[in-house]
């Protein structure tokens, strides 16, 4: 062969496009599936949403594929499924394609069961009944009662409940060691929220995306004056009282970076870590009237109003005054809150369909605007 062949660079790969996110709760996922949305926008994918006037696909309740708009007609011929549901890996297959690619994200479960117990406060009995995070720490039993187990299940290993597992069981060495096996044979990939520009950049690599699929504002955040402080105690307690959290988190965020080296290598993924957030701070010049999230009384357009929950001040964007058309639309989808867009997105999906009520004014007025 002539020298010339060989240097014939290798055969770009092909972006994949039949994608399960499991959407987990308190990590960042809010921001993962805003992405998500905009990728199958821009490929002209078909979204799985929950049916009629639901947000989620059926959560708390185990998923089962009646819970998917139009599955009935549109059988296992769904691209994109991101919104919340609690995993159940056969029923889930009836919807998606047979080379459907799985993920899912997990957070350290110290923030998470803080940022938990400031959201779900009002909802949750065991959070209610305490005054703040620590007097819950302090005896968690004394506030969680297995008759609320339903209502409870933010209180204690949620990671573990949204996979599909018993939040309350035993934490028996055979059994975290079976569900860890079961979860890596039906998840190609788990990304870790703590180091979410490295996930943003792996997830890229492993689906062969685009950097601008990957590009995010960050959504969903709360104010930092609703943070409470955990005491050295209660961090030790998590650990202890979330334990299937904790091995769960342990485990993947392991394999994460077993991942990134066996992959991309860390000189390549501080490149692009790099290179993404330079594209986001250029992106956040182009749309944003300030260069950051504002709390909830400063968004001008209710239409972007992020849903507020419990005693967290939840943030959300101004968009800049004047911009033309197409950059506004781009804009506009960076910053969209999650029951916006998926309301948005059933009413294109859908049309015939009576819209899912948000309570708040429509971003876009008629579909044609798109």
């Amino acid at each position: 062969k002539s020298h010339q062949e060989l240097l014939i660079p290798p055969t770009p790969c092909r972006a994949r496009t039949n994608v399960m996110f499991l959407k987990t709760h308190k990590t960042a996922s809010s921001t993962v599936l805003n992405i998500m949305f905009r990728f199958a926008e821009r490929y002209n994918l078909t979204v799985a949403l929950p049916a009629d006037q639901l947000f989620h696909l059926g959560y708390p309740r185990t998923f089962v594929a009646h819970f998917v708009e139009g599955f009935e007609t549109i059988g296992q011929n769904y691209n994109i499924m991101c919104n919340h549901l609690r995993f159940n890996p056969l029923e889930v297959k009836k919807v998606m394609a047979a080379n459907t690619f799985y993920f899912s994200i997990l957070r350290n479960p110290i923030p998470l069961l803080e940022s938990s117990y400031i959201y779900y406060k009002d909802y949750v009995p065991a959070f209610r009944s305490s005054k703040d995070v620590n007097e819950f720490l302090e005896s968690p039993t004394k506030y969680y009662h297995p008759a609320d187990y339903r209502k409870n299940i933010y209180a204690r290993n949620i990671m573990w409940f949204d996979f599909g597992y018993d939040n309350n069981a035993e934490d028996d060495t055979n059994y975290t060691q079976a569900v860890l096996e079961e979860i890596e044979q039906n998840f190609h990939l788990i990304l870790i929220a703590d180091y979410f520009d490295e996930s943003m950049i792996l997830l890229k690599h492993t689906l062969c995306w685009d950097l601008d699929d990957v590009i995010y504002f960050k959504l969903n955040s709360r104010s930092q004056d609703t943070v409470q402080t955990l005491t050295p105690e209660s961090e030790e307690q998590i650990k202890a009282w979330c334990s299937l959290d904790w091995k769960l988190y342990l485990h993947f965020n392991q394999s994460f970076w077993r991942r990134i080296e066996e992959t991309i290598g860390l000189e390549v993924l501080e490149k692009e870590v790099d290179h993404l957030r330079t594209r986001q701070k250029e992106l956040m010049e182009t749309c944003l009237s300030e260069q950051e999230a504002v709390r909830k009384d400063h968004i001008r357009n209710k239409a972007l109003l992020p849903f507020q929950s419990g005693a967290a001040n939840i943030l959300g964007y101004n968009l800049k005054q004047g911009l033309d058309n197409t950059t506004l639309r781009a804009c506009q989808k960076m910053v969209i809150p999650e029951l916006q867009y998926t309301s948005y997105l059933y009413a294109v999906q859908h049309p015939h369909k009576k819209r899912k009520d948000v309570g708040l004014p429509l971003l876009w007025t008629s579909l044609q605007e798109k």
